[in-house]
């Protein structure tokens, strides 16, 4: 009997395109998965395929986005723009639906700010999970439900890989776009100080969080995006690519893994094959 797959994407602002390029490879060996788990931009792919879209009608959407398709600039306080237009495009094109009318499984996940907790989304109002998911500190105004003040969701959880376990998958793929990012050998200005202090926390606690649940993951899966920044939309092509090549190069030993009777010793290695 064929095992279940499941993808976990990870959060990466323009760099999550490649998640579009990785599910078209996969598609061309006939395999799909049978869950999804995403956090930021890899809610947004995710979404937009556990809920029917195809891969051409996603890359479509994302190679003709623009800054200001998503970014409305305001005063409120918590994030230079708020969330309207990304709420509306993410309408136009996935619809205003919600969880359970999906075609597959689908949890996403944000930030709650003030009982600084991972909050999971898989029931209810599927665009309000993903623009939570979604909404980048300081981008983007936090969204305010619940009594929750809810931000991106890979603050605390870059690429929910255990997540997608427990939904009940047996082989998993974790997708992790944003990679290792090095810090530049120039003097930083302000902003460029902030984003790369922050770029050092999540590289040691992804690592960390990779470490803890190695036992989970079949392929951990990193796209050579190289110095992409993840808040530039005009190398989103590039991602698209990069995210098709490594799909490529993985698609058939993950089609494999899927088939194989027994699970098999695994061991670490990034970007490939974590079976023997």
């Amino acid at each position: 009997m064929k095992k279940t797959l499941g993808l976990a994407l990870g959060s990466g602002g323009s760099r999550g395109v490649a998640h579009i390029g990785f599910l078209r490879a996969l598609e061309e060996v006939g395999v799909k998965p049978d869950f999804i788990t995403g956090s930021s931009m890899g809610a947004v792919v995710g979404a937009a395929y556990a809920a029917g879209l195809t891969v051409e009608k996603i890359k479509e959407a994302a190679l003709s986005l623009r800054i200001l398709d998503i970014l409305s600039f305001t005063s409120k306080r918590g994030g230079v723009s708020g969330t309207k237009k990304m709420r509306e495009l993410l309408i136009k094109y996935i619809g205003d639906i919600k969880f359970e009318d999906l075609k597959i499984p689908f949890r996403c996940y944000a930030v709650d700010m003030i009982s600084q907790k991972l909050i999971e989304f898989s029931s209810g109002s599927l665009i309000d999970a993903v623009v939570a998911s979604a909404s980048i500190p300081v981008v983007f105004h936090p969204m305010e439900k619940d009594g929750m003040r809810l931000i991106d969701g890979g603050i605390l959880e870059r690429v929910p890989a255990s997540q997608v376990k427990q939904m009940g998958a047996d082989v998993v793929v974790g997708v992790d776009v944003l990679g290792h990012r090095d810090t530049s050998e120039e003097a930083p200005n302000v902003l460029q100080m902030l984003i790369e202090t922050i770029d050092v926390m999540d590289n040691h606690l992804t690592e960390r969080r990779r470490e803890g649940i190695k036992d989970v993951i079949d392929f951990w899966i990193e796209p050579e995006l190289g110095n992409m920044s993840q808040y530039d939309l005009k190398p989103i092509r590039f991602a698209y690519e990069k995210g098709y090549e490594i799909g490529k190069a993985r698609a058939n030993d993950i089609r494999k893994a899927l088939k194989r009777p027994h699970r098999s010793t695994k061991q670490k290695h990034t970007g490939t094959s974590m079976h023997n």
